[in-house]
């Protein structure tokens, strides 16, 4: 296997690793302290092309490949999580139902304009008691004369105040009917759409998350996306993606972890000498880098296997899961090698041992992730 990356993907990774350096790390402890959303970053990336990366270039996109992203959004997130998670949400989730399921007017109107930064989309799924359980979703569509209304309440829908589009998942179905899991798309000025309160979290500070209630939304019947009941059929599709991604996002944050900790360890003097000369400290460098060396390869090799359609979705479960816990595990050993100025506020650890916590969740749980590696393996 050539694990040489093309021009394209040089080109790339070092366009957005510049931008990361010089644009983003100077302002990432100002984005985390504002707790808003971080416009101006969120519009550069659009004019340099990233919320179109991975769609056609007849819809205004570059059509690269999945590794070729997670190239452009590990650097992102080396920079600041924060902003790589508003964006590779408005890249991925935030629109790609609208781009595989939407018609010509949805097209010229949502998608196209999210490319281009002029547009926010976010995704509705989980509920206060329906997270990984899709089959707990509450949120419903009855059907009406001219289309439908819902009802429903949605829990951590990221960039909701924000966003202009929301794709839901909600049961729906003919009347009399069982109503199965169905994707439609609600713009943000339909009657009954409530943004609700902010949700505190600790860390990621600077994506918006909110609670989103549909107070008798009415909905037109062109905003249904799919079928009734092959809303799962649908997520499945793009899920290993998301889990490659997120794993990426980890990569990242674990990337800036290390970096700093050597940084720090070659600056720190303690006992007459620089504390990167001490085999307690070594140990822990070591290690980190390693780990992240793995978890680089896993991730990688994932999204090699997902753009040479080959089967990876074991491989994409596991590269989340080993990402995930590789980094926030590297992110712990940064804080100890700062020691007493890892709790410091005023040093940038802090928040990656915070925001690191978000990729254990996003995709999947670790749990939740054993238990689709097992069920992959049992049946190999």
């Amino acid at each position: 296997m050539d694990f040489d990356l093309n021009e394209e993907q040089k080109t790339i990774q070092e366009t957005f690793a510049r931008f990361s350096d010089e644009r983003i790390a100077p302002q990432a402890e100002a984005i985390d302290e504002s707790h808003d959303f971080p416009r101006e970053l969120f519009q550069e990336l659009a004019d340099l092309g990233f919320f179109g990366l991975r769609y056609p270039e007849d819809m205004g996109g570059s059509e690269a490949n999945l590794l070729t992203f997670c190239l452009a959004i590990g650097e992102i997130a080396r920079g600041s999580l924060s902003l790589a998670a508003c964006v590779s949400m408005q890249s991925l989730m935030g629109t790609h139902f609208v781009h595989a399921l939407g018609n010509d007017d949805m097209h010229e109107r949502l998608f196209k304009p999210a490319l281009l930064g002029q547009k926010v989309g976010a995704i509705c799924m989980t509920e206060p008691n329906a997270g990984s359980d899709l089959g707990g979703i509450s949120t419903a569509a009855e059907r009406t004369n001219d289309g439908y209304v819902m009802n429903g309440q949605k829990m951590w829908v990221t960039s909701a105040p924000q966003a202009d589009f929301f794709t839901v998942f909600a049961k729906a179905g003919d009347p009399g009917e069982e109503k199965k899991l169905t994707i439609f798309l609600v713009e943000k000025d339909f009657p009954g759409v409530k943004v609700g309160k902010p949700i505190e979290k600790m860390g990621v500070w600077g994506l918006p998350t909110s609670e989103l209630a549909f107070e008798d939304c009415k909905i037109p019947e062109t905003h249904r996306l799919c079928a009734y009941g092959e809303g799962e059929k649908h997520l499945r599709k793009i899920l290993a993606e998301i889990r490659i991604m997120t794993g990426a996002l980890a990569i990242g944050v674990g990337r800036a972890a290390l970096a700093y900790s050597i940084q720090y360890a070659a600056e720190r003097v303690q006992f007459g000498r620089a504390i990167n000369r001490y085999q307690a400290i070594q140990m822990k460098l070591a290690e980190m880098g390693t780990d992240l060396e793995a978890a680089t390869q896993l991730v990688h090799y994932a999204a090699w296997l997902k753009d040479n359609d080959r089967p990876h979705h074991k491989q994409a479960a596991m590269a989340k899961l080993f990402a995930s816990e590789a980094a926030a595990e590297i992110c712990d050993k940064a804080a100890r090698v700062l020691a007493s100025y890892g709790f410091a506020m005023e040093y940038p650890v802090q928040r990656y041992l915070r925001d690191i916590r978000f990729t254990l969740i996003g995709g999947g749980t670790s749990d939740i992730l054993k238990l689709i590696i097992a069920k992959e393996l049992s049946t190999a």
